[in-house]
C-alpha cells in the first residue's frame, strides 16, 4: 500500500522520492503546520493578558517585522559558513530556536513584552528556515530536466498547503479543549522535525578559497542595480501601497469571540474550511484567469473583493438573523467567499514578483519582493490599530466597528488610479525583455508566502 501511494505520488510530481526530497516536504510541512499557533496567540493575547483590540494588531504587526528582512537571511547563510557548511548549521539553529520561543511561550510568558519578544524570535526563526530550503529548491530546481520544470515547487507547496490545512484542523480543537498553552508546548515540536530532517539535507562543505563576502557585496550591487529599474520598482510601489491600506482583522476577531461568542473550535474549523478555499482560489484562477490582463484582474479583484467584504457590516449589525441566517453559518460563507477572492487576487502579485526578477539574482530579489509586502502588511496592521484605537473600538465596545470595516474595504480602492503602473500583459506572457528573464512556472511562487485576505475585516 505504501509503495503503491510513493509510486502515485511519484508520477504526479515527476520524480523519485529521495531522502532529500523528503526532508525538504517536512520542512515545507512544518512551515505550513506552524499555523497551529495562531489562533491560540490571539486568543491568549485578548483573554489571558487582556490585551485591548489596538494593542494585539499593534503587537502581531511588529511581531512580523522578521519577515521584512528575509533576504538578509540568505546573505548571512551564504557568507558566513558555519564550519564550512552553509545551510545545515543554520536550519538547526534557527529551528531550535523556534522550539525555545514557544516552549517560552508554553511556560513563563506573563506579559505583553514577553509574548511580543518571543512571537518575534518564533518568527525570524520560521522566516530564517524558510529563506534556507528556499534557497536549496532553487539550487535544486536548476538541475531538473526541462519537461519537469515547476514540478519540484509544486510538490513543496504540496507540503505545505497539507501542513496548513491539518494544522487549521487541529488549531481550534486543541485550545478548546486543552488550552492556550497546551497548543504552544506542542507547536515547540514542529521545529524539531526541522532540526532532524537538516541532517538529511545534502550541504557540501565549502572547500574552494572563495571571498564570499565579496561575493555577496557583488549581489547587492547588482541588486540595487535591478531595484532602480522603472520597470521593477513602480509596478512594486503599486502593489505595496495596495497591500498596505488598514486592517480591521483584529478588531473583527475580538468581535466574533466577544460579541457573538464563536468558540475557539468553530474558528478552527472556519481557518480548516477556508485553508480549502484557498486551494479553490488558486484552481478558479490557473482554470480560467491566467491569460486576463493583470490590470484587469487588480481593477476587478480589487472592487469586487471590497463590496464582498462590506457584507461583514451584516454581520455587525445581525441583518442576518432577520433573514433567518445563524452567525455561525453566515459567517462561515463569509469568510469561504472571501478567501477564494482573496486568493484569486493576490495570484498575479506573486507571478508579477517571479517575473520582475533578472537571471542571476533571482531569489534574492524575489526574496526582497516578497519582505516588500511583508512589510506592506506590517503597515496595514499598524494602520488598522491606529484606527481601531481612534475609534474606540475596544473588547466590550463594537459601536464603531461597521464604520472600521467600512474604511477598511474602502481604502482597498484607493490606489486603483495608479494601475497604469503595472504592466498590461497577460499574467503568464509577464517580462522585462524576453532575454532577460527565465521562464518561472506559476506553481513556483506558491510555496513562498501565505497570501492574506484582499478584504480587510
Amino acid at each position: 500500500m505504501i509503495n503503491q501511494t510513493k509510486s502515485q505520488a511519484e508520477s504526479v510530481f515527476k520524480r523519485k522520492f529521495d531522502l532529500e526530497l523528503w526532508a525538504i516536504a517536512t520542512i515545507y510541512f512544518v512551515q505550513g503546520a506552524m499555523g497551529l499557533a495562531h489562533l491560540s496567540v490571539s486568543f491568549f493575547l485578548k483573554d489571558q493578558l487582556g490585551l485591548s483590540p489596538a494593542q494585539v494588531a499593534s503587537l502581531v504587526g511588529i511581531a512580523m517585522i522578521p519577515w521584512t528582512i528575509k533576504p538578509l537571511y540568505g546573505i548571512i547563510s551564504d557568507s558566513f559558513p558555519i564550519f564550512g557548511y552553509r545551510r545545515r548549521p543554520y536550519l538547526v539553529l534557527s529551528s531550535l530556536l523556534g522550539t525555545i520561543a514557544w516552549i517560552c511561550m508554553a511556560t513563563v510568558v506573563d506579559s505583553a513584552k514577553s509574548a511580543m519578544i518571543m512571537i518575534g524570535l518564533a518568527s525570524m526563526a520560521i522566516a530564517f528556515f524558510d529563506a534556507i530550503i528556499d534557497a536549496l529548491v532553487v539550487q535544486r530546481a536548476r538541475l531538473e530536466p526541462e519537461g519537469d520544470a515547476g514540478s519540484l515547487q509544486a510538490f513543496t507547496w504540496a507540503a505545505m498547503s497539507v501542513g496548513g490545512i491539518t494544522s487549521a484542523y487541529f488549531s481550534g480543537y486543541l485550545l478548546e479543549h486543552w488550552g492556550a498553552k497546551f497548543v504552544f508546548g506542542v507547536t515547540a515540536t514542529l521545529p524539531l522535525l526541522v532540526t532532524m530532517a537538516a541532517f538529511a539535507i545534502a550541504d557540501p562543505p565549502v572547500t574552494e578559497n572563495i571571498n564570499l563576502l565579496e561575493s555577496s557585496k557583488h549581489q547587492l550591487k547588482q541588486l540595487v542595480k535591478a531595484c532602480t529599474s522603472k520597470q521593477i520598482w513602480l509596478p512594486m510601489l503599486f502593489i505595496f501601497l495596495w497591500q498596505a491600506t488598514p486592517s480591521a482583522d483584529t478588531a473583527f476577531f475580538f468581535f466574533t469571540t466577544n460579541e457573538l461568542k464563536f468558540n475557539p473550535e468553530f474558528l478552527g474549523t472556519v481557518r480548516f474550511f477556508t485553508s480549502l478555499a484557498g486551494l479553490a482560489g488558486v484552481w478558479i484562477f490557473q482554470r480560467f484567469l491566467k491569460e486576463v490582463p493583470m490590470q484587469r484582474i487588480f481593477l476587478w479583484t480589487t472592487i469586487i473583493s471590497s463590496v464582498l467584504g462590506m457584507t461583514s457590516l451584516i454581520l455587525i449589525s445581525h441583518v442576518n438573523r432577520s433573514w433567518g441566517i445563524d452567525d455561525r453559518w453566515f459567517s462561515l460563507g463569509d469568510s469561504l467567499i472571501l478567501t477564494v477572492a482573496g486568493r484569486i487576487a493576490y495570484m498575479p502579485v506573486l507571478i508579477l514578483a517571479a517575473r520582475l526578477c533578472p537571471v542571476g539574482i533571482e531569489a534574492t530579489l524575489f526574496a526582497m519582493l516578497m519582505s516588500v509586502m511583508n512589510l506592506a502588511a506590517l503597515c496595514s496592521s499598524q494602520l488598522g490599530a491606529g484606527l481601531t484605537y481612534l475609534l474606540g473600538v475596544t473588547e466590550v465596545d463594537f459601536r464603531n466597528l461597521g464604520l472600521l470595516v467600512a474604511i477598511a474595504n474602502l481604502s482597498n480602492l484607493l490606489p486603483l488610479p495608479l494601475l497604469n503602473w503595472l504592466p498590461n500583459e497577460k499574467v503568464v506572457a509577464l517580462s522585462l525583455e524576453p532575454t532577460d528573464l527565465e521562464p518561472i512556472n506559476s506553481e513556483f511562487i506558491l510555496e513562498i508566502a501565505e497570501p492574506t485576505l484582499i478584504s480587510k475585516s
